[in-house]
């Protein structure tokens, strides 16, 4: 079965970390670039950071500094370290796959399901 599956979400406070997983079936994801958005509650999908197949990485401003994105090929998974969490970055987490990944879910033809990532106190 083709997919992607996005795991590591939780609740955390103010200042906390948690690395996101995102695991894929079916295919490999060494053929493809790897986005990681975040949709708040009521609003769309926002890109936090994108690599592409040669592991460069691109991030949101306000993430830059706290958040990691890496690519383990052989494990067919894409990361996303995020440290110093903030309140604002509650929400769910969503990672996709395309050849050309830019800050444009549409860019994207592959999601999975979402993580939820909480920071409360």
């Amino acid at each position: 079965q083709v997919q992607l599956v996005e795991s590591g979400g939780g609740l955390v406070q103010p200042g906390g970390s948690l690395r996101l997983s995102c695991a894929a079936s079916g295919f490999s994801l060494a053929f493809y670039g790897i986005g990681w958005f975040h949709q708040s509650p009521g609003k769309g999908r926002v890109g936090v950071s994108y690599i592409n197949t040669n592991s460069i990485r691109t991030y949101k401003v306000s993430v830059r500094g706290r958040f990691t994105i890496s690519r383990d090929n052989a494990k067919n998974t894409v990361y996303l370290q995020m440290n110093n969490l903030k309140p604002e970055d509650t929400g769910v987490y969503y990672c996709a796959t395309g050849r050309n990944p830019s800050w444009f879910p549409g860019d994207y033809d592959r999601w999975g399901q979402g993580t939820q990532v909480t920071v409360s106190s």
